[in-house]
């Protein structure tokens, strides 16, 4: 499984950005799909995922209603839409199903 990120980019503290995940070649259709992160320096940490099958959701403390994680079953398509960001939040994203990693997608938060 192929997966590919897009959304990244550079946005002031208190900015929003959207993640998109997609699989190429294939569909999610069920299990988890997560997003996990990691900053310069520091291991690779979760920060959400989605059941696909019935949308149960589930965050890390620290960007706990901030960011949301949605899914487009039309599009066949994971977000994670991030709000109030901070400089902490600056990081590669990654996706992740069923063990398969994307190429991540750089995000930077100014402050």
């Amino acid at each position: 499984v192929q997966l590919l990120e897009s959304g990244g980019g550079l946005v002031q503290a208190g900015g929003s950005l959207r993640l998109s995940c997609a699989p190429s070649g294939s569909s999610f259709n069920s299990g988890v799909v997560a997003w996990f992160r990691q900053a310069p320096g520091k291991e690779r940490e979760f920060v959400a995922f989605i059941n696909w099958a019935d949308s149960t959701t589930r965050y890390a403390d620290s960007v706990r209603g901030r960011f949301t994680i949605s899914k487009d079953e039309a599009k066949n398509t994971i977000y994670l839409q991030m709000n109030s960001l901070k400089a902490e939040d600056t990081a590669v994203y990654y996706c992740n199903h069923r063990g398969y990693w994307g190429q991540g997608t750089q995000d930077a938060v100014s402050s």
